[in-house]
């Protein structure tokens, strides 16, 4: 890439996190480069072209991580770390996240990989879930689907924690983030094993002083 082409995406991940996608124009992206909106287009024709370019530098490395989840060794410490890593990730895409329901609706291209994706999310998590319940850490399920449903209430959480902040006008700030990254990580705790309560305890004393 570029090196005009790499400020042109900074910039207007910049813009976009403080003012919103849908509020950015080409000429305010062009204005904070000081640019003519012609050097602009030269690199990106139109303003989508922008977003879906920021959207799949975003997800490259989830997809990665969910490409590579069968071999990777699994414990609580490690599941914390991904969470963590995952939400600090978000957190430089900030606009998709605050308007991820308009994004979705105006953007075929990024709805399709938005859409082809999150049964692979789910089913990570299921998978993350047998491997703890292989290592006696989780219990097993009352109910038919009981699993699935929590893989897709932590998804759904790992979709809207964002928004969430935004709306009740909480900072990011990283004490905020490590609430966030412990709210989604106790999501699995009523679900333990004696095994796996003593497990995470120790892992995490602090949860618990």
């Amino acid at each position: 890439m570029s090196k005009t082409k790499q400020k042109i995406v900074e910039a207007s991940r910049e813009l976009f996190n403080v003012h919103g996608y849908g509020q950015v124009s080409i000429r305010m992206i062009a204005l904070k480069l000081g640019i003519s909106s012609g050097n602009l287009n030269y690199h990106f024709k139109k303003r989508e072209d922008i977003l879906e370019y920021l959207y799949f530098e975003m997800v490259f490395d989830f997809d990665q991580r969910i490409d590579t989840l069968s071999v990777i060794e699994i414990s609580f410490k490690q599941i914390r770390n991904d969470i963590n890593d995952s939400m600090e990730r978000m957190l430089n895409y900030k606009f998709i996240w605050t308007d991820l329901f308009n994004i979705l609706q105006s953007n075929d291209t990024i709805r399709a990989h938005f859409t082809k994706i999150n049964p692979k999310r789910i089913s990570g998590n299921l998978f993350l879930f047998d491997r703890l319940y292989q290592m006696q850490f989780m219990r097993t399920a009352n109910f038919q689907n009981e699993y699935k449903i929590l893989a897709e209430r932590m998804v759904n959480f790992g979709d809207t924690w964002i928004y969430t902040s935004e709306v009740y006008n909480r900072t990011s700030s990283k004490k905020y983030l490590e609430c966030q990254v412990n709210a989604m990580l106790a999501m699995i705790y009523p679900y333990l094993t004696k095994k796996g309560v003593h497990e995470f305890e120790k892992s995490f004393p602090k949860l618990f002083n």
